[in-house]
């Protein structure tokens, strides 16, 4: 059962970084939501709940403490990238985050106790931590998708299997103006609006 959890964990992370490629500095640090959804922002906060429960939880913090941690940190820093912060330093730091994790996971039984201040000082398993992981991680997994897509239009689920159904641009953009008409016509505007099928990127009014 470990090695199952661990598998969906690793492939969150996997999804997480490979959204990374191929963008410049701007677009993987650019705010693309009302909240200011980032990519880079995704992977540095993923790095942080990594070290927080797999770290803290189980009494084998990571080293150093993380400067953004802490109740004197700035609200949403793990969340952002400052100008000073390399793609290199936070994909790095969520390397060794997860090498950590990792070592965690492998060291303790899926029955093994720990607490969680930030729960009210609540007793956990590592087999809960994990699941609860997974899904913080494939969470946001899910907006790097959307946020990607925003960016650039490219999309898929992992290297190599997109798992999304075979078409090209033309497709989609078929797609993409039933999906809307029939948005339109389910509000009762039917066709009074017209239908803008442009690619999201291509759009004045994204971001």
């Amino acid at each position: 059962m470990k090695a199952d959890l661990h598998s969906y964990l690793k492939g969150g992370r996997d999804a997480l970084l490979w959204k990374l490629d191929g963008l410049g500095e701007y677009d993987i640090r650019r705010p693309l939501t009302r909240t200011g959804t980032n990519l880079l922002g995704l992977v540095k906060h993923s790095a942080f709940c990594e070290t927080l429960y797999f770290g803290v939880v189980f009494g084998r913090p990571f080293e150093p403490e993380l400067p953004y941690a802490g109740d004197g940190a700035d609200p949403n820093a793990d969340m952002w990238a400052t100008a000073d912060e390399t793609r290199e330093e936070i994909v790095a730091l969520y390397r060794r985050a997860i090498a950590h994790a990792d070592s965690t996971i492998e060291a303790l039984a899926l029955d093994e106790v720990g607490r969680v201040p930030w729960w009210g000082d609540a007793a956990v398993t590592l087999h809960r931590v994990m699941i609860h992981v997974i899904a913080e991680t494939q969470r946001h997994a899910g907006h790097a998708d959307i946020v990607r897509e925003l960016v650039d239009g490219a999309a898929g689920l992992l290297p190599g299997n997109d798992n999304l159904p075979a078409g090209d641009e033309s497709w989609w953009l078929d797609h993409r103006r039933r999906v809307e008409q029939a948005a339109l016509d389910a509000s009762g505007r039917g066709n009074e609006h017209v239908v803008d099928d442009r690619p999201l990127r291509d759009r004045r009014d994204v971001p």
